[in-house]
């Protein structure tokens, strides 16, 4: 049974409560930034399941209802583990977020797609939460090394270009591979730069298309297991 949608949970809680979206818009309010806000017409394409909303939106929406964004996400919690979650305070500064990570990636489809989506990760800003769509990718292999680890999850914000020298995530194959490389561009083409000298990089043209889908801004990796 696949998980409920953002729509379903907003619908739950009126029920419930025996609100209307007005309510949940009032409950949301106070946690509004001077960037990010949520409409009517917002509010509206979220309950009726039109779109999900992003990860600074969803963040407002799970702090004004109470709740955590792994559920209004969908996935099935306790309801203490929901609370305890939804209730930690972070020192001033601090924001954490829910953000998709991206498994194996469909064809055509945009990247954040739920069906190249494999599960959800949180990770903590201690500045301001980029405006733009963020997920994760595993970074599998040895290609960016030592600058990334084999295995780390690398969190990449959403952007078609990149300025030389940072690291992107690109789609490559047909738009069926995601890799991360350091970009370089010459001319016309497109050089993704390994950081680990043992691999070659990786040239796009037009008989070698590709598209950035996001820059690279950091990563977690985990501790080697002692032998």
């Amino acid at each position: 049974m696949g998980r409920k949608s953002v729509g379903q949970r907003l619908r739950t809680i009126m029920s419930n409560r025996g609100w209307k979206q007005k309510d949940i818009l009032d409950a949301v309010k106070p946690f509004f930034t001077n960037k990010t806000r949520i409409s009517k017409t917002d509010l509206s394409q979220y309950v009726n399941d039109k779109t999900e909303p992003r990860s600074d939106k969803l963040y407002i929406l799970a702090k004004g209802l109470n709740v955590s964004e792994q559920w209004l996400l969908g996935f099935d919690e306790n309801q203490n583990e929901q609370h305890s979650i939804s209730n930690i305070i972070y020192p001033e500064g601090l924001r954490r977020i829910t953000i998709p990570i991206i498994g194996e990636i469909a064809c055509g489809d945009p990247i954040t797609a739920e069906e190249n989506i494999e599960g959800y990760t949180e990770v903590i800003f201690d500045k301001k939460v980029p405006s733009s769509t963020l997920f994760a990718l595993h970074c599998k292999g040895h290609s960016m090394e030592p600058t990334i680890p084999d295995g780390s999850m690398v969190v990449i914000k959403a952007q078609p270009t990149v300025e030389d020298g940072e690291i992107a995530a690109v789609l490559v194959d047909d738009d069926n591979e995601a890799t991360l490389k350091r970009i370089k561009h010459q001319g016309e083409l497109i050089m993704l730069m390994p950081d680990n000298k043992e691999y070659d990089p990786i040239i796009l043209d037009k008989d070698h298309p590709g598209r950035i889908v996001g820059k690279a801004i950091r990563y977690t990796a985990s501790l080697s297991e002692e032998e």
